[in-house]
């Protein structure tokens, strides 16, 4: 007879699948991503909010206030009287500057009459950036 072994009839065994792993094990990464996503949502709307006007223009009156306001974000905020008809009482109107520049030459103007360029941002999410949608950006003090 044959010295040679036989072939095995049964077939190898298979090796087993790797185990899946459940949505639950990736709890670090979903925590991550809940608590990145909103915020990233939220810096993104604050970008867009400030950095698109709504409408844009120019004031003018007599500059009456403006300071630097704020417990925790200090801002530039003013008040700008401007005169309407004869004998009516004048409209005050709130505005805000965010840069120091400008907030120097506004100072110059307090008491006198002048002329603001201004931005209107609605809906910026929070006053730190400003009391008022109203973004106050140059000024000419009128002889």
């Amino acid at each position: 007879m044959n010295d040679t072994p036989s072939p095995d009839p049964r077939p190898e065994p298979e090796a087993a699948p790797p185990a899946r792993r459940r949505w639950w094990h990736h709890w670090k990464l979903l925590l991550v991503g809940a608590v990145a996503a909103p915020a990233l949502a939220f810096v993104l709307y604050t970008w867009v909010a400030l950095h698109w006007d709504y409408s844009d223009g120019e004031r003018a009156g007599t500059l009456t206030k403006f300071s630097r306001k704020g417990w925790l974000c200090k801002t530039w905020e003013g008040e700008l009287m401007m005169p309407s008809a004869p004998g009516v009482a004048p409209v005050i109107w709130n505005f805000s500057v965010r840069g120091d520049s400008t907030a120097v030459e506004i100072n110059r103007g307090i008491g006198k009459r002048v002329v603001l360029r201004y931005r209107e941002h609605r809906g910026v999410p929070t006053n730190c950036f400003a009391e008022t949608d109203y973004y106050v950006d140059a000024i000419k003090i009128e002889p």
